[in-house]
């Protein structure tokens, strides 16, 4: 399975850095506040559980989680409405930025300024979407063979095993179900989400285009309308 790459593994470490100042935490609320308006039980919503999944894994108070699903039916709330913009980096990397805003009219210039001022530059819809494949993602912090074996009986497509755990990817409708059974197969699956997955990655081994482009991937993934930042850079070298 394509999709893995230093971004990866910068994201993860990144995201565990804002938990921690709760910097997060506006991100989420704003993926629950879209999620509850297809229903406020998670039982019956499982784009809504995990979004209060993810919340709770990053520390998020009980309240504030709450009050993300309430937003739907207050009716003087910020509409929340999903996005996603498309843009190419240096070295000719793909790059898809999911976002959750409540002004696209704020938003759009936010993202494509971060992109220009960065060495990148806006595309066309769909120009960049076709190299990607709209995954379920989850991590599981566990390695060897047995849970490997779990995650192949879970229903998985595909799994790579890291030296931190293990990246398990499943066609996006069975991110739930695959999610619960791993649970019920007693493996600890830290993170479970829907990303853009790349078919092929770019590969990435001079160092000043590597530093380039984490910048622009770190400059987008700091606005805080935007939920997710996806790459096809297979980035190779290292840039401290």
């Amino acid at each position: 399975m394509s999709g893995h790459s230093k971004w990866s593994t910068i994201k993860r470490e990144k995201g565990a850095k804002d938990a921690k100042r709760g910097a997060v935490f506006t991100k989420i609320g704003n993926q629950i506040a879209i999620a509850a308006r297809s229903g406020t039980d998670p039982a019956m919503n499982s784009a809504l559980a995990l979004a209060i999944e993810k919340a709770k894994s990053a520390n998020m108070p009980n309240a504030n989680i709450q009050r993300s699903i309430d937003r739907v039916n207050d009716k003087n709330a910020a509409v929340m409405e999903e996005a996603t913009y498309e843009g190419y980096g240096p070295g000719g990397i793909g790059i898809i930025v999911e976002v959750a805003t409540d002004n696209k009219n704020r938003t759009y210039p936010e993202v494509r300024t971060a992109l220009t001022k960065n060495g990148g530059t806006m595309a066309e819809a769909g120009s960049v979407m076709f190299q990607f494949t709209r995954k379920g993602v989850l991590r599981v912090a566990a390695i060897g063979e047995d849970a490997l074996l779990s995650i192949i009986d879970a229903g998985a497509e595909d799994a790579q095993e890291e030296d931190d755990g293990i990246t398990v990817y499943t066609d996006a409708k069975d991110l739930a179900k695959v999610r619960s059974a791993l649970s019920d197969a007693g493996l600890d699956v830290q993170e479970a989400e829907l990303q853009y997955v790349p078919n092929n990655l770019v590969s990435i081994d001079d160092k000043d285009i590597a530093r380039k482009a984490l910048k622009i991937l770190d400059a987008l993934d700091e606005l805080d309308d935007v939920v997710n930042v996806h790459t096809n850079a297979d980035i190779n070298v290292d840039v401290d």
